[in-house]
């Protein structure tokens, strides 16, 4: 028997029995490979996640890979047998902000797969087959769940516009802050630091092509073009934005607890700085990493440390939550 991961509330979930909905119109149904857990999912777990931001009882997983079974009417039947990832703001279509490409500040709301609607931690999932993204066919479904928080760093990435021969750099060794390494890394920056709290972390980021390395407690350069911020801490905000030189560009992708001490706008005015903020991903962003996945330049594998079966569910919210620097991201397999 196929089974769902359901949180009824904050720290109650159940495994309960899974029976797959069948794809009305424009809808796909997908067989879930994989689906991975972050931060977020721990705060949907414990309770503080923001309010209007989740809605129980929930399925949750908003990371994940998988191949069509399904389609409903309207949707093409080549879908069928492809394995796919999926964007998980579920937008209007219709209003402005939709028009415009800005699908994550449409205006009639939030909802979001594994938030506010069902998430992939089950055997199927079935979402709009316009939110999928098609893989090649020998894609790996097991890296390909990573594409969610890739997309996101993508968009922070589109944001940046680095350019060749800029100076570059990113604040946060974590998922994010590695997937931004390989996204600003295939800009051909003429170096591209990472500073992160975990010496531990320069040996991967090296691998994906940083040229330097340091901690926050080290002597650090204020003169750089482009920084991006993937830590979620004020602190690593207002570290990032002390790497940049008079009119550089820094994109915020980490979201602080509530209160947090913010960035000096004195500092942002008198220094001209460019800020930009991230939360979700677009489409532009999920088509560009698709993209760059598939042509090899995204290499999410090494960030996994953890598979497990869905029934492990609580112990995989642990790992992703003890601090333990042998956890990485933690995919669950239906």
């Amino acid at each position: 028997m196929s089974t769902a991961v359901v949180i009824e509330g904050p720290g109650e979930h159940r495994l309960v029995p899974h029976e797959p909905r069948e794809p009305g119109p424009g809808e796909a149904l997908i067989r879930v490979h994989a689906s991975g857990i972050c931060g977020s999912d721990r705060e949907v777990y414990q309770g503080n996640r923001p309010e209007g931001y989740v809605r129980y009882p929930l399925t949750p997983g908003h990371e994940w890979s998988g191949t069509v079974q399904r389609v409903g009417a309207g949707v093409p039947e080549s879908l069928v047998g492809r394995k796919v990832v999926g964007e998980g703001f579920r937008n209007c279509q219709v209003c402005d902000r939709c028009h415009a490409g800005e699908t994550t500040l449409c205006s009639a709301g939030y909802e979001e797969t594994g938030f506010t609607q069902p998430g992939a931690m089950a055997a199927t999932l079935t979402l709009p087959a316009r939110l999928l993204h098609v893989l090649p066919d020998d894609a790996d479904l097991g890296a390909a769940a990573l594409l969610e928080p890739a997309a996101c760093i993508a968009a922070a990435a589109l944001k940046a516009n680095a350019v060749p021969g800029e100076r570059v750099a990113v604040v946060g060794t974590g998922t994010l802050g590695m997937f931004a390494v390989q996204f600003l890394r295939a800009n051909s920056p003429s170096e591209l630091l990472v500073v992160g709290t975990r010496g531990d972390r320069e040996a991967l980021s090296r691998q994906y092509g940083a040229t330097d390395f340091r901690t926050k407690d080290q002597r650090l350069p204020d003169d750089f073009d482009v920084v991006i911020e993937t830590a979620g801490s004020a602190d690593a905000a207002r570290t990032a934005a002390a790497l940049l030189r008079r009119g550089g560009r820094l994109v915020l992708t980490g979201i602080p607890a509530p209160g947090a001490d913010g960035l000096d706008p004195t500092d942002l005015v008198v220094r001209q700085l460019e800020v930009h903020t991230v939360f979700g991903a677009p489409p532009d962003a999920w088509a560009h990493t698709v993209r760059v996945f598939a042509a090899g330049l995204l290499d999410p594998l090494p960030l996994v440390t953890h598979e497990l079966p869905l029934a492990e569910f609580p112990h995989a919210i642990e790992l992703v939550g003890s601090g333990d620097p042998k956890v990485g991201k933690v995919l669950l397999r239906p």
